[in-house]
């Protein structure tokens, strides 16, 4: 596509980065509710490694929903970063509630080395 007119051209490019700013939005309003899960379960004392696992689902689900804004994210939207940036967030605190679930169910230092090795690989991921 080409425009012969500058000013139509911007007009373009803000509506397409109005449109994916709108729907990185929507990952931002719901992701909340997913750290607030695990944040629950972890006062509860239910931090279990089913639990982590149905959050791992949840986690990839927003990972996948982000990689199919930035498919249509033709002109780098400025929401993206912010997005995916509170996405990692997440992923950070499912960390930590993963390391608190393998300390409950594996009591004593070798939950505190199997943690330790989890998460490395997690991160590295």
């Amino acid at each position: 596509m080409a425009f012969t007119d500058e000013a139509e051209e911007q007009a373009v490019i803000a509506e397409f980065n109005a449109a994916r700013d709108a729907e990185y939005a929507e990952v931002l309003e719901r992701l909340p509710s997913l750290r607030r899960e695990l944040a629950d379960e972890r006062a509860r004392g239910r931090a279990t490694y089913a639990e982590v696992e149905e959050s791992e689902a949840d986690l990839e689900r927003f990972r996948a929903w982000l990689s199919k804004i930035a498919t249509r994210d033709y002109f780098g939207a400025s929401g993206g970063d912010v997005a995916r940036g509170a996405v990692e967030e997440a992923a950070a605190d499912l960390a930590a509630f993963e390391e608190a679930a393998l300390n409950a169910e594996t009591p004593g230092p070798l939950a505190a080395a199997r943690g330790r090795s989890r998460l490395r690989t997690v991160q590295e991921s």
